[in-house]
């Protein structure tokens, strides 16, 4: 019997060695420039080669952030992209959106968890017309079902991208323009119904842009009524469709507007108690927001606590000494032991969890 263990064993190491799976097929790199392979929409090959599914026993609900991990190009504020995955190229068309979501699952499975969060353009392209954005957005949508058959895998959230289209230069639910509220609220009322459709536990408002830079051209209140309206919209909404997943508001002091209407969770309390919201919503915390605010993680975490309102976390860390989001890994023990003090006085955040919002 060690005989028959030892010669498996030499099998095996010399699969890996020669990158071919026990079945004995090739295993094709993801390159995009590789010989073997054969179709770039439905190519079955390895985005990971050579690594096997990590196993481990957790029960923190870890979640892969799409927009980092397979759209993140290693630009900052003042430079250029530095990195690219070998399986792109260089377009943003829907068999290339295709190739990252296998790419995903992959990832996923390989890694042992089972959720993600994505940005409704993050894994589809933005299209010329609504209709458009929407065709492309239910085309990739049908694939990660596909994928998710068989699995556990499903989103712990998904949201819309409200901040990186030149229409929402200021703003989507606190835009002055009539036909960017509309069209807000119609990206909202879609990417809510793929997260419902694919199974999703939350859903995720990031006021990216709702915000001023001065108050001399702002009607604040004007623009908080509307955005209470557009939230309150969505709450209808999310019943209509028998969601049951959580609407979570995440707070973000700053970074592109001076100031942020959902600054802190103290004044994003203060926003859903004034606008009878509070039943309707929770809190996803993000630590380097926290920092962004003046405040610690632990502070952010602790105020959403006391409240009722800890829904999720972003997990990742920022430089006090940097004023803008550097959305770092977060590896100071001190900090990660503080956050998880809050997250066992909440006794845990199902259905929300963790979210590795991280830049690689």
């Amino acid at each position: 019997m060690k005989l028959k263990g030892f010669l498996l064993f030499l099998f095996l190491l010399g699969a890996v060695l020669l990158n071919v799976d026990a079945s004995g097929k090739g295993s094709c790199p993801a390159n995009i420039e590789s010989k073997c392979d054969s179709s770039s929409d439905e190519w079955n090959g390895e985005f990971f080669p050579g690594i096997p599914k990590i196993k481990y026993e957790d029960w923190l609900r870890f979640s892969v952030a799409f927009w980092h991990t397979f759209r993140g190009t290693g630009a900052d504020p003042f430079g250029a992209p530095t990195k690219a995955w070998p399986w792109e190229d260089g377009t943003n068309s829907l068999a290339m959106a295709k190739r990252r979501m296998r790419a995903l699952f992959e990832f996923i499975n390989k890694l042992g968890v089972e959720r993600w969060c994505f940005h409704d353009r993050d894994i589809a392209p933005d299209g010329k017309t609504l209709a458009e954005s929407n065709a492309n957005l239910d085309e990739i949508i049908e694939l990660a079902k596909e994928l998710q058959k068989g699995t556990k895998i499903l989103p712990l959230w998904g949201t819309a991208q409200l901040f990186m289209h030149p229409r929402y230069m200021h703003g989507a639910a606190t835009s002055s323009e009539l036909g960017v509220y509309a069209y807000a609220a119609a990206q909202v009322k879609k990417a809510m119904e793929v997260t419902h459709y694919l199974g999703g536990e939350n859903f995720v408002f990031w006021g990216g842009r709702e915000g001023y830079q001065t108050l001399l051209n702002t009607d604040m209140k004007r623009e908080l009524d509307h955005l209470a309206r557009f939230l309150e919209a969505a709450v209808d909404w999310k019943k209509k469709i028998g969601f049951n997943g959580t609407l979570l508001i995440e707070p973000k002091p700053q970074e592109p507007t001076k100031h942020q209407y959902d600054w802190d969770a103290a004044t994003t309390l203060s926003f859903l108690q004034k606008y009878g919201l509070s039943g309707e919503f929770k809190l996803n915390i993000e630590c380097n927001h926290a920092t962004l605010s003046g405040h610690s993680c632990h502070h952010e975490l602790e105020t959403a606590r006391i409240n009722g309102l800890l829904g999720n976390i972003d997990a990742n860390t920022g430089d006090p000494q940097i004023g803008w989001d550097t959305d770092q890994f977060l590896t100071d023990i001190g900090e990660a032991t503080l956050v998880m003090l809050s997250v066992i006085r909440n006794e845990g955040l199902a259905p929300g969890g963790f979210n590795f919002d991280a830049k690689l």
